[in-house]
Parts: structure tokens; sequence; C-alpha cells
């Protein structure tokens, strides 16, 4: 690992000071005035739909998302990856027009409420409890695999990760423990402007450094097939297909945005159904050209690397991390100058900081909510329930550093963790689905439902992972869930038919 020293001058360390200092103070200050849980995790609901709109497009948006979505595009892969943006485009406007409207019925917390009201406490626990364990171990993971590229821009040792894990968790809880979800979302939309931007400038600035310009970056890019997108042939297996994207990944993204607390609890931020779905709508159109923004910009690297040499060998690649994915942080380090490269390393650190405190804002409310309250024996105060709330969450940011930490020395809780988070999907949109649906009845078989898809989809994991590619997950994990719970609710009918009435 090379040394930050050698890289960043004093004037990218004030940049990167200046950042933490101002997006801590931004946070603490947009969420000083919460006084319940309905400000701390729905924000009073008064949050501007342009404002939830950017947070959810920062909240998906990972550290590693801003470096390897360039890699994707610097490797083999081209800009295939757009095939499946499509399904996130196309699945973000189904949620508007067709889910939305039920999470303005009533005033939820998070989706789980509509398990409960159709089927019982136990189905809204079960789907909780699914989020819960998934969630705490992807995100911790996340942190982990943000923390490896991070530690080559700022010049960690491998021995200091763990102290940078800790120093990126403790950050994005500052300004979450005080404000909740509101100070978290305040700050994911600045943190998206921030990383947009810093898309916006590579895009700008290689051609510059390129014999030619943008001119001869295109040619070049070109003869090398760079701009090759379309897959027209259908596979379950890799490479990105156009099916897989807009089947495989448009159901994907209707879990992740639909039924998972991490993107839902942005839309319950909104005034009214009408801003739900423009906070969607407005994702929908800003996905599709920040991720070609990145990707080309994977594309120009690639152009610019064919003329210069790598001034770092690459690392080799770790768990969760690929060799390409430490080419544009290289690029940083090596071929910006001085202040900007020190704004790029912001915009690294925006992307990896919002999806912690999206994280961090969603298990605190989502066991508070779904899960101590409905339990509690007496009543309690509000103000009793926000410092619960604000304890709660220094718990799951402790989790999600030890899973972190764990994840440095046992690799298979890195894969355990994203085979979980993409296992569960399924389960997940197919037990909404059949809240939905249904509209009532026994919580026995959407619970069979969902645990039968989870132990499918696993047993697909282990052994076919290499034939069935992870877009389609979702998808198989529904179809199971909606089968076997509709097997289970027939033959529960029969062996507990109604009483009979005289």
């Amino acid at each position: 690992m090379p040394s930050a020293v050698q890289h960043l001058g004093a004037a990218d360390w004030v940049v990167i000071a200046a950042y933490l200092a101002l997006i801590i103070g931004f946070g603490v200050w947009s969420g000083r005035h919460a006084r319940d849980t309905r400000d701390y995790f729905l924000g009073s609901r008064n949050l501007p739909w342009w404002v939830v709109g950017f947070s959810i497009i920062a909240t998906e948006t990972s550290a590693l998302t801003f470096i390897g979505v360039p890699a994707l595009a610097y490797g083999p892969d081209h800009l295939t990856f757009l095939q499946i943006i499509l399904g996130y485009v196309l699945a973000r406007v189904l949620l508007a027009v067709v889910l939305v409207p039920h999470y303005f019925r009533g005033e939820i917390y998070s989706p789980y409420q509509l398990f409960e009201r159709a089927f019982g406490p136990a189905a809204r626990r079960t789907a909780g409890g699914f989020f819960l364990l998934a969630g705490v171990l992807a995100a911790g993971v996340r942190v982990y695999v943000s923390c490896i590229p991070l530690q080559l821009i700022l010049g960690f040792a491998d021995a200091d990760i763990g102290r940078a894990i800790v120093l990126f968790v403790g950050l994005a809880l500052t300004y979450t423990l005080v404000g909740g979800v509101k100070s978290a979302v305040w700050v994911e939309a600045l943190q998206f402007l921030l990383f947009l931007a810093g898309g916006l400038f590579t895009l700008a600035y290689v051609p510059t450094l390129v014999e030619g310009g943008l001119a001869g970056v295109v040619r070049l890019a070109a003869e090398g097939g760079k701009f090759h997108w379309l897959n027209l042939q259908f596979s379950l297996a890799m490479p990105f297909n156009l099916w897989m994207g807009l089947v495989g990944a448009t159901v994907l993204v209707l879990s992740t945005h639909g039924a998972d607390q991490l993107i839902v609890q942005r839309v319950l931020t909104c005034r009214s159904v009408r801003d739900g779905r423009r906070a969607l709508l407005l994702s929908a159109g800003i996905i599709l050209p920040l991720m070609l923004v990145f990707l080309l910009v994977g594309v120009m690297l690639w152009v610019y690397y064919q003329t210069h040499p790598l001034p770092i060998p690459l690392p080799e690649a770790r768990p969760g991390v690929r060799k390409n994915d430490y080419v544009f942080p290289i690029f940083i380090l090596t071929a910006v100058p001085p202040v900007l490269k020190g704004c790029l390393v912001v915009a690294i650190l925006a992307a990896a900081m919002s999806s912690v405190s999206a994280a961090l804002s969603a298990l605190a409310s989502v066991f508070t909510m779904d899960f101590y309250k409905g339990l509690a024996r007496r009543p309690r105060s509000e103000a009793f329930y926000l410092r619960f709330s604000r304890a709660s969450m220094l718990l799951w940011a402790g989790l999600l550093v030890a899973v972190a930490l764990l994840t440095r020395t046992v690799e298979s809780v890195l894969n355990a963790a994203f085979a979980l988070n993409g296992l569960t999907s399924g389960a997940m949109l197919g037990g909404l689905v059949l809240a939905l649906w249904w509209r009532r009845g026994s919580p026995v078989p959407v619970i069979a439902g969902m645990l039968a898809a989870l132990a499918v989809m696993t047993v697909l994991f282990v052994n076919w992972r290499a034939q069935v590619a992870w877009p389609w997950y979702a998808l198989l994990g529904s179809l199971i869930t909606l089968s076997v719970a509709s097997l289970v609710r027939t033959f529960w009918k029969t062996l507990d038919p109604p009483p009979v009435r005289g």
C-alpha cells in the first residue's frame, strides 16, 4: 500500500477535514429538533420530496459502488451493466404507482406493519427479523469492504483497518444519533451531490490527459469495444443480459425499494402519496444517467491506462474487492491535482458514510417500533421510546463494527452476508405481495413461504451460484414464497375449517 503522505498534500487533508466537520455539523443542526419517535424515524413526515429522492440514490450507493461501477466498465463487462439499470428504473416506476399509496394509509414506520395488518404480529416480526439479520450483516460487511479502498487512499496500514472501521462508523453515527432519519436524509442528499460532482469532474478531466482529447478517447474506446452494452441472449448465468435487467433486476429492486426498510423509511418521510411518488420517480430519473456517468468513467480510465503505465501496481484482490476496484482510487491518488484530489476523496467518503447512516437509522427503527414497542408489557412515554431509539442505534453501530472486524478475519462472514442479503429479498417481497393480495389470514402460510424461500435459495446459492446470477435471486425467492404459502394456505384451511354457525 502506498503512503497517503506521498500522494495527499496538506491542501487535500484540509479539504477532507473541512468536509467531515461540515457534514457532522450540518447533520446535527438539521436534526436538532427531534422530540419523539415520529421525528426520529419519520422526520415528522415533512421532508421535501426532492431531498428524499436524492437520499434514496445516496442510500443505495456505497463507496464500493463509486469505485466498483467504473471497475466493471474498465474490465471485460464494458457497459453491459446498463441493462441491469434498466430494471432499476422500471421497478421504481411500478413502486411509485402501485405500492406508495399503501405506505400512507395510516401512520406506519416500516413496511412490516403491512404484514401485521394482514396476518398479525408474528408475520410482522418474521419479516422484521429477516431485515435485521440480513441488514446488519450486509451493512457491516459493506463497512469493511468500503474501508479497503479507503485504506489505500488514506494510507492506513493493514493493521490499522480496525481503527478505520471504528472511525468510519463513529463519524456516521455522530449526526444520525442526534437527529435520526431527518439528519441522515439531509446529509445523504448533500452527499449525493458531492459524489455526482466527483463523477462528472472525472468524466470531464480524463480526456484532458489523453492525446486527441475527447475525440481521441472515444476513438480508442470504440476500437477496444468498450461501448458494447447490449446482450440479447437469455441466460440465468453471467454475463449481464437484457432479460436479466428487465425481469430479474426489476423484481430485485421491487424488493429492495418496496420491502426493505433501508429505502422504504426514506419514502415514509415524505408529506403525502404524491410526494412519495415524486421522490421515487426522481430517483428513477437519476439512477440511469448517474450509473452511465460512472461506467463512462471506467471506459475513460481504460483508455487512459492504455497509454499511461499504472504508477502503482494493482493490489491483489481481496474478499469483496476485485483488482480492478483499485483502478479509480489509484487514478485519484496519482493523476489528479491537489485540492481536486481531496474533493474526489471526499466524494468517496460521502458515498461510504451515506450507506452507513441509512443502515443505522433503519435498523434502529425496526428494532424499536416493530419489536420492542410491540412487546412492551406496559405503556411508555414518547420520551422513553426516543431514549430507547438512540440507545438501540448505539447497539447497532457496535454490531456493524463487530461484523466488519469479524469479516476481516473470517472470510465466510462476507460470503454469508452477501448471500443472506440477496437470499432474503425474494422472501420479503413475496410476503409483502401476499399481505397486499390476501389482505387477511393466518400468519402460518406466509411465514412458511418465507422460510421455505430462504432455505431453497440458500441451497441454490451454495450449489449452483455459478449457474444462477444474483439479479435472478429475488424473482426465484418470490416465486417460492408465493407457491409454498399458497399450498400451505390450502392445506391449513382443510385442517382448520371455520366453525359452523348455527
